[in-house]
């Protein structure tokens, strides 16, 4: 989360204003991506057209099933005769020409409630990820020119009504290279896609939030990868794509200072949305290895112990196994496991070995 008091403010031509703006609260709020994919993947199934087979496919045909007693499958067949298709299974999913296996019906649930804290919630980790500069680094937007996350621009960016000036804009601020990564990303759609409306694919670039539009959202809108939305409407799906939080978020002055109206604060109720206060971080310091590490925390905690412990004498241990154990509950042990020995070394030693022929008897034998 970010945690620095104020934010600078950058003009149009990229120079840095004398004004600041103070962190609104959402930037403090936790970041839990398990809660923001869990939230993205149940929003993106309510924009899916419902979809199904024909309801007749695969069974308009007269098929009946010959029964049993011909030494063939009970599977319906097509009646008739005289033809290739009579006489062939009909109407299974096993059968060529048949019907799907529970086919797709239009009224499937395709859309899914949830819970409109979690969306607060989620949103409001999206919103406090985009202003950590190693999260929208690592989500691939190129901010390594960037004087600062957030990026703050003055308010005359909502009056921009010209591409160029945004493209101007854009360079002014250093934001341009990260337009150009999503240009140069532009693909051909593999698959049936590309004949259904959506013929290419491309990354996403920056997220343009404003208060007020006097023409901002034409100025951007042509611009490959940038997207526009109302600070009043922020939304998930645009703030952390495929559920992956670091959207690299440029704010205008107005839509940046609105921000504690639009979500309140830990302490204060939001404005916008009726009793609704941020959530608040389990542990202030997530930096577990300096509390354990403090003066406070050492003051108070015992001494450390050494480091292997003994076994308590009450452990069970299997006298099969072990020795000790066993001499110790049947002291005639060890004299039987002795006597054991011996005898095994004594049978041992009573083995004769043959002894190999002398080399005078091999001489016999090879002489002529």
């Amino acid at each position: 989360m970010a945690a620095r008091p104020v934010v600078s403010v950058y003009g149009l031509n990229g120079a840095k204003l004398d004004a600041t703006v103070p962190l609104p609260s959402v930037f403090t709020a936790p970041i839990r991506p398990d809660l923001v994919q869990f939230v993205h993947k149940n929003m993106a199934k309510n924009r899916r057209q419902p979809y199904a087979v024909k309801q007749q496919a695969g069974e308009e045909t007269s098929a009946e099933s010959w029964g049993t007693g011909r030494a063939v499958a009970r599977i319906p067949r097509v009646s008739g005769s005289g033809n290739g298709r009579s006489g062939q299974a009909a109407f299974g999913n096993m059968t060529r020409g048949g019907r799907m296996f529970a086919p797709n019906k239009v009224w499937r649930k395709w859309h899914i409630r949830t819970n409109t804290n979690q969306k607060r919630y989620a949103t409001a980790s999206a919103v406090a990820a985009s202003g950590v500069s190693a999260l929208v680094a690592g989500r691939g937007h190129r901010i390594n020119r960037i004087s600062e996350v957030p990026l703050v621009v003055a308010a005359e960016a909502e009056a921009i009504t010209k591409t160029k000036e945004a493209v101007a804009a854009l360079r002014a601020l250093k934001a341009y290279a990260d337009v150009a990564k999503v240009a140069n990303t532009r693909s051909i759609r593999a698959g049936r896609g590309k004949m259904r409306n959506r013929r290419h694919r491309q990354r996403r670039g920056p997220l343009v939030v404003y208060a007020q539009d006097n023409g901002i959202t034409r100025a951007f809108r042509n611009l490959p990868g940038v997207e526009l939305v109302d600070v009043t409407r922020l939304n998930l799906l645009q703030l952390a794509p495929g559920g992956h939080l670091g959207r690299f978020v440029i704010w205008t002055q107005p839509a940046f200072e609105a921000l504690n109206k639009v979500f309140g604060s830990q302490a204060e109720a939001s404005e916008q949305k009726k009793g609704y206060t941020l959530p608040a971080s389990i542990v202030a310091n997530p930096d577990v290895a300096r509390i354990i590490a403090s003066n406070e925390v050492q003051a108070v905690v015992r001494a450390a112990g050494p480091r292997f412990t003994k076994r308590p004498f009450t452990q069970k241990k299997n006298p099969l196994r072990n020795s000790q154990v066993l001499v110790r509950l049947n002291p005639y042990a060890q004299v039987l496991r002795r006597a054991e020995l011996l005898g095994k070394n004594k049978r041992t030693a009573k083995k004769v070995h043959k002894k190999s022929a002398s080399a005078k008897f091999l001489e016999i034998l090879k002489a002529d």
